[in-house]
């Protein structure tokens, strides 16, 4: 997991910058994985937020964010280990995001094995006609209906 998360970062990270731009915040990330590491270090965050998730018949996970502190990366990224419709059934990936003065928005996505979503851990850059806001975005599990999904999560930012 550490190197595809070594290997993914440099391609990430100007995404990342480019969504801090638009947001009109900081860019807190230096162009070194480990050196990010090491200052979530320095503020007590030294345990691998990386997790390997596995969800049978029944199993659902509530919409959530994956923040740990004030040292965030932007965006993680979810990998399907399993067979979608062989494997399992159900577990689809779920994105809602808030929108100013209107309903929120869901989309589900079904996630075939070997590939991965990037999504953003927090928040998105949503044009308007007054700029950029900040749209917030939750994630989670669909009910998974059978089998077992398995995935794996990549979070750019250590927890504590």
């Amino acid at each position: 997991m550490a190197a595809l998360r070594a290997a993914l970062h440099p391609r990430l990270l100007p995404v990342a910058r480019d969504r801090a731009a638009r947001l009109d915040r900081p860019a807190p990330w230096p162009d070194s994985l480990p050196e990010w590491l090491e200052r979530c270090r320095a503020v007590g965050r030294d345990r691998s937020a990386q997790i390997l998730l596995s969800h049978g018949p029944g199993d659902w996970n509530a919409l959530h964010r994956d923040v740990f502190g004030e040292l965030v990366f932007p965006l993680q990224l979810v990998i399907a280990l399993d067979a979608y419709g062989t494997d399992c059934t159900g577990g689809e990936f779920l994105l809602v995001e808030q929108r100013a003065r209107a309903q929120s928005r869901g989309t589900a996505t079904v996630l075939r094995q070997g590939h991965g979503l990037v999504f953003t851990t927090r928040d998105r850059p949503v044009p308007s006609r007054r700029g950029w806001p900040a749209g917030a975005v939750r994630h989670g599990v669909s009910t998974v209906r059978s089998g077992r999904r398995r995935t794996l999560g990549l979070v750019f930012h250590d927890a504590a």
